[in-house]
Parts: structure tokens; sequence; C-alpha cells
């Protein structure tokens, strides 16, 4: 069963982005999202959710089997992107995030993406600042009585300097 776009699970999304980069096969994506991997020190992703994630996109019609090739073990299925699948995670990447606390991962891996492609990021940090601008401003006007406060007013004030910084520190 497909998901909505809205529904659709971030290790879906990652794997969107990495085939619209190029088409791979499984075994190389589950690799780049395992915990050493490029992607997985901002999102990682077990082999088995990697490759349930891949049924689904295929299941979706986002994504579809191009080739197969040898390798060390099995032959490897190599998938590429759909047109809707294009169009779907590029809206995706250009889309600010909802909730401060989706910038550790969504965020960050979108950034990540978007670089990994040498695809400019100022324009999706500068809407991501024009989206948490009434939030960021409420959260560092938070008087910080409680450790939540205090938590909420310091989180505020690093994801501003991260956005206004134009730079995307990926560690």
């Amino acid at each position: 069963m497909d998901r909505s776009p809205e529904t659709r699970r971030l290790t879906e999304w990652v794997l969107l982005g990495l085939l619209d980069e190029s088409p791979n096969h499984g075994f190389a994506l589950a690799r780049l999202l395992g915990r050493g991997g490029e992607i997985g020190r901002v999102w990682a992703a077990s082999r088995p959710l990697t490759y349930r994630a891949i049924e689904q996109l295929v299941a979706a019609d986002l994504i579809t089997p191009a080739r197969t090739e040898a390798g060390d073990g099995p032959v490897r299925t190599v998938y590429r992107l759909r047109p809707a699948g294009r169009r779907a995670v590029r809206q995706w990447l250009a889309t600010p995030v909802a909730r401060f606390r989706d910038v550790r991962a969504e965020l960050i891996v979108k950034l990540l993406l978007l670089e990994r492609s040498n695809r400019s990021t100022a324009p999706l940090l500068r809407d991501q600042r024009r989206a948490f601008a009434d939030a960021l401003a409420l959260a560092q006007g938070t008087v910080e009585t409680d450790a939540v406060s205090r938590w909420r007013r310091s989180q505020a004030h690093a994801i501003e300097a991260f956005l206004e910084s134009g730079t995307a520190p990926l560690g």
C-alpha cells in the first residue's frame, strides 16, 4: 500500500534523494545509510529497513528497476527514479521542515543531499529562516523558568545561528 507524500518515511525520501543523484542498487544504498555511511551519520537505517523502503518506492511507482548487475554475492538490482519520483524528491528537497525537532535529521539530510548533488543550499536555508521566523522569535523571547524553557531558548539560538551561517556543517 502506498503512502501519501505527507506520510512518506524519511528513509524513503533519503533513498529518492540518493537515486536522484544516479541509479544505484540496494546494497550500495544500504551502505550509505548504514551507521558508518556518509548519510548514516545524519540518518541511519538498517539494511532490512532500506530494502523495505525500496519496495515501498517501487510500489508507489516512484522508482523502477533499471537493470541487474553481478556483485560479490547475488545479482543486484539497480534502481532509477521515475519522473514522478524525481518531481516528488525535488519538491521535498526545496520544502522547509515544520518543527525545530526536524532540523537535526530531516533538514540536515536535505542539505547533505543538495550538497552531494552540487545544488545550492541557499534557497532552502532562506525559506527555512522565513518558515521559522515567528517560532524563533517566540522561543528566544521565552523567560527561562525551567529546564524546558532553557532548552527551547538555547535550541532556538542554535537553529537561528545555523540557518544564518549559510553553511551547513554536517557533523
